[in-house]
């Protein structure tokens, strides 16, 4: 009788099991720890009963009991681990461990171990998380658990994407991928799908970043898991964000927010409210910033995650540190950070103190309070040379994008549209990620210069008003050309105006592209019409303007670019290749493009093959399948033997004429 009180009690235990993994996949982390407790309150006097069977078969009450009890530590040790207290954690995981050595469950050990290796991972200990990880590894082969396997290649991979060898994340990710095809574990290839799909955003394509998530996200929706839907619609939200399009990160961040609503995953719910509020920063809305990130709180505080607690108590801080906050207030700024700190410093985590003691460093330089901001900056410091090396970059990366955010979040709208209008979009993108001085180097591009010919006499003969008036009507439309035509215009110089093909984004046809614009722009110059409003005063002067007349030079070669200094960015070409062009432009003349030979070699080769019947005397004008046709237009070239170029010397160069007679 008094086993089968027990085996009731075995019974009991079974199904609470069950509840507090229930309660724990819907972040209801207080009732998963009552049930997996309350376990431990039935059966821990019984672990040691040497009636009830041997501890090593599995048909033994007793095998029951410990197994049970390794099943309940194990709970509590993910539920802590979730909460971000990860010494309570790794003590839970260890005596889990011993108890399942008692059983001789390798499987649950491997298990546990591996969660032993996660905490080390959350705690930036990356070379103890790969000893574990690695030790979970070869009990996996040596049992032949694939699942098993992909699991832990899978942990390892993650470790090598936070220590930025993104190399090696994807070589360990793709193989974790292809086991778990092999294997058909559909809900496993989703979650590896959208690790790849991290690793390319941390790499900061976006483009295969989104590609892997939707991936991901599609076998969910087949699925029919809501958990992993709601996951990678932030993850995708999270994009985004980085791509600075807020306007669709809320979009897919509150679409997860409604998924994790209905399905009650509380730190789901945390996570989102606390990115949407994020993302509300970024647009300048503090209001909503602040709202969000206390309802995010709210649930952390809730469900007891320390780790989310600390780190959206340090995003309110900074907030109310934030000059251009209408609510800055340095007190209550100072309230939240101390708050932040003592709970970062209680969990260990190291990431979190390192912002947080800067933001209060910080905080007291603005206020001048001196003795105060060494105290804090000191500990910054010292947590600081704690980290590995590796981490040690990737946070300095990080508090340099927030930096450039930062700056980014003070702007208005407008502001962000003229940076767009100054550097191109990827340019901008990896300035806001802190890369700077930014330098490339590209093997070949075309580079275009156009002039107005006779433009310094009309000058001085107009207002200033009308003079940036009629530069302003001719500049935009060279650069309705310039987005048609695929080329990135680098600036304008006095009268004189510079783009380039094949750069920032390498392209094969960097020639036939400038090629086409430059018949464009030949093209709209002479039909162009300038309008003056009559505001501007006396318009008799324009009845004597001449039609306008470019020069353009067209060159092809090797360039440096990238963007140098800290105010007024400009996204610039320097090399030969780049005077060279500018040399064609000025030897040219009036309506006509003058090219050079390096740049007629380039558009007048295809797939590798010649357009000319001998490659080297392009005077022949022996161009096969007869009329050269760009844009739809025909065109010859014209010769002008050798010519003395300022500063190149003697030089074969050429024109691109347009053979009226065969339009």
């Amino acid at each position: 009788m008094k086993n089968l009180d027990i085996q009731v009690k075995i019974d009991v235990s079974a199904e609470l099991l069950n509840e507090a993994r229930t309660f724990y996949e819907s972040s209801n982390y207080d009732e998963s720890e009552r049930c997996a407790n309350e376990v431990l309150a039935l059966l821990e006097p019984y672990a040691e009963r040497d009636d009830l069977g041997n501890e090593r078969e599995e048909s033994s009450q007793k095998y029951a009991i410990i197994g049970q009890l390794a099943h309940a530590y194990n709970r509590l040790n993910i539920i802590s681990m979730s909460r971000g207290d990860y010494a309570l954690s790794q003590s839970q995981a260890d005596t889990a461990i011993r108890l399942c050595e008692r059983i001789g469950n390798i499987g649950r050990k491997a298990d546990l171990l591996g969660n032993i290796g996660i905490v080390y991972h959350h705690l930036s200990d990356y070379t103890k998380a790969l000893e574990y990880y690695h030790s979970v590894l070869a009990i996996n082969e040596e049992i032949g658990s694939k699942n098993g396997i992909a699991s832990i290649l899978g942990n390892i991979g993650l470790v090598y994407k936070n220590l930025s060898d993104y190399t090696k994340a994807l070589e360990y990710l793709h193989k974790v991928l292809a086991i778990n095809e092999e294997i058909g574990n559909k809900k496993a290839i989703a979650a590896n799908l959208g690790n790849i799909g991290g690793v390319y955003q941390f790499l900061s394509d976006y483009t295969k970043a989104l590609e892997y998530y939707h991936k991901s996200l599609a076998i969910y929706e087949e699925n029919g898991s809501k958990n992993g839907i709601a996951v990678n619609l932030g993850n995708i939200g999270g994009v985004y964000q980085y791509l600075s399009d807020y306007t669709k990160a809320l979009e897919y961040l509150k679409k997860s927010l409604a998924i994790n609503e209905e399905i009650g995953s509380k730190n789901g719910i945390a996570n989102n409210l606390a990115n949407i509020g994020l993302v509300y920063g970024y647009l300048s809305d503090y209001t909503k910033t602040l709202e969000y990130l206390h309802k995010a709180l709210a649930i952390y505080e809730d469900i007891g995650s320390k780790n989310g607690i600390a780190r959206n108590l340090g995003n309110i801080g900074s907030l109310y540190a934030l000059k251009k906050y209408e609510g800055y207030d340095t007190i209550i700024a100072e309230q939240f950070l101390l708050k932040a700190v003592a709970i970062s410093t209680e969990i260990g985590a190291k990431d979190l103190l390192a912002v947080q003691y800067k933001y209060l460093a910080d905080l007291f330089e603005h206020e001048k309070r001196w003795e105060e901001f060494a105290v804090h900056y000191k500990k910054y410091i010292e947590i600081e040379k704690e980290i590995n090396l590796e981490e040690v970059k990737k946070q300095e990366s990080i508090r340099e994008q927030q930096k450039v955010i930062e700056i980014e979040r003070t702007r208005t709208t407008a502001e962000k549209n003229i940076l767009s209008n100054i550097l191109p979009e990827e340019i901008t993108q990896r300035l806001i990620k802190g890369e700077n001085p930014i330098a490339d180097h590209f093997d070949s591009v075309s580079v275009l210069f156009m002039d107005i010919v006779d433009f310094t006499p009309l000058a001085t003969s107009i207002t200033a008003q009308q003079l940036v008036h009629l530069l302003n009507a001719i500049f935009k439309t060279a650069d309705g050309v310039m987005r048609e035509c695929g080329l990135e215009k680098i600036k304008t110089i006095g009268d004189a105006y510079m783009a380039v093909a094949g750069a920032p984004t390498p392209c094969d046809d960097h020639a036939l592209r400038a090629a086409t614009a430059a018949i464009k722009l030949l093209e709209v110059m002479q039909n162009l019409v300038v309008t003056f409003p009559d505001s501007y005063g006396d318009r008799s002067w324009i009845e004597s303007i001449p039609e306008i007349q470019v020069r353009i030079g067209l060159h092809c070669g090797p360039v440096a670019a990238g963007v140098v200094g800290e105010n007024k960015f400009l996204y610039d070409l320097w090399g030969d290749a780049v005077n060279t062009a500018s040399r064609m432009e000025s030897h040219g003349e009036a309506g006509k493009i003058h090219v050079s030979e390096e740049f007629l070699k380039k558009l007048l080769m295809v797939n590798g093959e010649w357009l000319i019947d001998d490659a080297h005397d392009f005077s022949s004008l022996t161009i096969n399948n007869l009329p050269l046709t760009i844009n739809h237009l025909p065109l010859t070239i014209i010769p002008r033997g050798e010519i003395d170029i300022k500063g190149k010397g003697m030089m074969k160069t050429y024109f691109l004429e347009i053979i009226k007679d065969k339009i």
